[in-house]
């Protein structure tokens, strides 16, 4: 295994050891993989002629996939470039030992550079010093949804502009949405407005510290503005240290690494759309023993609220139904839904890794 390629986004493009502490990374490892910084010589002269094969793996493939379909190209080329990576194998059905591997990489080998875990400690520390806090994964970002095509409570301005976006990037290959339908079908980030009255129904306390994980919020202090009238103690990491921040300036997936270590720390983590970061956070929480997630029932949620403001339910009614359906939605231990004909409609092994809560009390072995 080489470490080669980008994390990617929008507004950044980061190198794995910008983010990740890589030495950490091959030592955790290496009695299971082999993994190099570079490509021996005679190896990477094949590459600079071009002599590779790339291609990209199929989604949530069995182990008996890359058996025969991708260690024969291996054999055969010397070096195979796998061009996309994430989903690529299967939540389930894979030997106990590739699961315990994968838990190892997640939770072990995984660490990210000593200037972002220094810095998260000082956010973490500066917020535990006032209290219990609550770190919120508001997903309510251009980016987001121009991507997902979201435009609820946008006004015709802010539509237009959010469709050029999506058009702007040809690798989005869907185009066309409706909005409105897939906010009902739940697809959507929850909007500011919509997350303050859940809080709300949830019965968070106004004054609690509210740690806002997310990059620029569409609509900046406009669309904040209900969730902070709620819920007055609205703290970023722009505000609690913002001299600190400027080695991350402009690198969006290093701040992300910051969001990241103050939500695992954090008393209570709410995500308002279940995107990967979001899902790896519920799954380490739940390794670091199952710390409150409240996973929100977005479909449903969008037919409360639209009820609520229709006038059919009461703000109790409203929050007695709120509690009542998330009550054994708080990261609670489970076993994931397996759905081997709809691998992408069951639980991601990296948002329940139920397999990984034996590491603890068990030592690594091979077989």
């Amino acid at each position: 295994m080489i470490l080669d390629g980008r994390l990617i986004g929008v507004h950044d493009i980061s190198e794995f050891k910008d983010i990740f502490d890589v030495d950490h990374f091959i030592t955790s490892l290496r009695d299971e993989v082999r993994i190099l910084k570079e490509l021996p010589p005679r190896v990477q002269q094949r590459v600079d002629q071009g002599m590779f094969f790339s291609t990209q793996p199929i989604s949530w493939s069995s182990i008996a996939y890359y058996a025969r379909q991708i260690l024969p190209l291996v054999l055969k080329h010397k070096v195979v470039q796998l061009n996309k990576t994430d989903t690529r194998l299967a939540n389930n059905g894979l030997p106990l030992e590739i699961q315990k591997l994968r838990c190892r990489v997640n939770f072990n080998a995984l660490r990210f550079t000593s200037q972002i875990e220094e810095l998260g400690r000082k956010f973490v520390k500066i917020l535990r010093e006032k209290g219990p806090f609550l770190v919120l994964h508001l997903r309510y970002e251009m980016d987001m949804l121009a991507f997902l095509g979201c435009t609820h409570g946008c006004n015709s301005e802010e539509e237009e502009e959010i469709t050029r976006m999506r058009y702007a990037y040809p690798w989005w290959k869907e185009k066309i949405i409706n909005s409105e339908m897939k906010r009902k079908e739940g697809l959507c980030p929850l909007t500011p407005e919509e997350t303050a009255l859940v809080l709300k129904a949830l019965g968070i306390d106004r004054n609690v510290q509210i740690y806002i994980a997310a990059g620029e919020i569409y609509g900046g202090e406009r669309r904040m503005a209900p969730l902070a009238k709620e819920f007055p103690n609205l703290v970023r990491k722009e505000t609690l240290l913002r001299s600190d921040l400027k080695f991350f300036q402009n690198h969006s997936s290093q701040m992300a690494a910051l969001d990241y270590l103050v939500a695992l720390e954090s008393d209570i983590f709410v995500p308002t759309y279940d995107g990967n970061m979001a899902k790896v956070i519920e799954g380490h929480r739940r390794f670091l023993g199952f710390k409150k997630t409240i996973l929100l029932d977005r479909k449903l949620l969008v037919k409360l609220i639209d009820q609520y403001h229709d006038g059919l339910l009461s703000l109790d009614e409203f929050s007695d139904t709120v509690k009542e359906v998330h009550s054994n939605r708080m990261g609670n231990p489970k076993k994931r839904v397996v759905m081997p004909d709809r691998p992408k409609e069951e639980d991601y092994f990296y948002s329940n890794p139920h397999e990984c809560l034996q590491l603890l009390d068990e030592p690594w072995r091979r077989t």
